[in-house]
């Protein structure tokens, strides 16, 4: 099978990922859970007839967009034994202890303990497990990210975590500050390694081209089934079942 090459469009503000393939015909994807858009074309198209394609299906990508964000807001935790709740890519049981003293959250096995007062809200105790889960991510993220700095021999001066609605991860090439998701808290560790790679690996290039998909395939081999594992995620809000 032939290899295929990669280009990184921007069309009206979205961004897209186009893999260039030995196909027929041309598809446009809106994938969980943030909506990244992407095509798969053929090799005879260039990024110009790629982009009029998307620009004729921007309604509808735009459609694909809002519902998956609308689901995720309809879902909202009551924060109440029973709910299920992801740590680093496993579904955890939350059960609420009442009792006096500080509200905190530990992990025990496959549950999620809260121990809280009674008169703590549900709006506190989300709002307490978005700081639990930033704890997570950063406690993370202040090994694996020094961990590929001497692998890729560069120096990341700043990072932080922040809530993204379409984005994993960004960077900034002008100033080298990198932002994670606070969703990837949520998902496998191997998701967030790939995030590190990709956002430090911008360092070096831009877009999404070919010499970007060379040097992910140098220093993360394994970085595409990542990659799908972390877009198959659940959203960021699901009901125990």
């Amino acid at each position: 099978m032939a290899n295929t090459t990669s280009a990184h469009l921007v069309v009206r503000g979205i961004d897209i990922d186009v893999s260039y393939k030995n196909i027929k015909h041309l598809h446009i994807g809106v994938y969980p859970p943030l909506g990244r858009v992407r095509v798969a074309a053929p090799v005879r198209l260039d990024d110009d007839q790629v982009r009029l394609a998307v620009v004729q299906q921007l309604g509808w990508i735009k459609r694909q967009r809002d519902q998956l964000r609308a689901a995720e807001r309809q879902s909202v935790r009551e924060m109440v034994t029973g709910e299920s709740h992801y740590v680093w890519g496993v579904r955890h049981r939350l059960k609420v202890v009442v009792r006096p003293g500080r509200t905190h959250f530990e992990v025990e096995g496959h549950n999620l303990l809260l121990y809280t007062p009674a008169d703590v809200t549900p709006e506190r105790r989300r709002a307490l497990l978005d700081r639990w889960y930033r704890e997570q991510l950063r406690r993370c993220l202040s090994t694996l990210i020094p961990t590929w700095e001497k692998q890729l021999n560069l120096s990341v001066p700043k990072w932080s975590i922040r809530r993204m609605k379409t984005k994993w991860g960004s960077c900034n090439r002008a100033t080298r500050h990198i932002w994670f998701n606070l969703e990837l808290a949520k998902k496998h560790p191997g998701c967030l390694e790939y995030i590190v790679v990709h956002e430090m690996l911008h360092y070096l290039e831009r877009g999404h081209g070919r010499r970007f998909v060379q040097l992910m395939d140098q220093h993360l081999p394994d970085w595409r089934a990542r990659q799908a594992q972390l877009n198959s995620a659940p959203l960021a809000e699901e009901a125990w079942s």
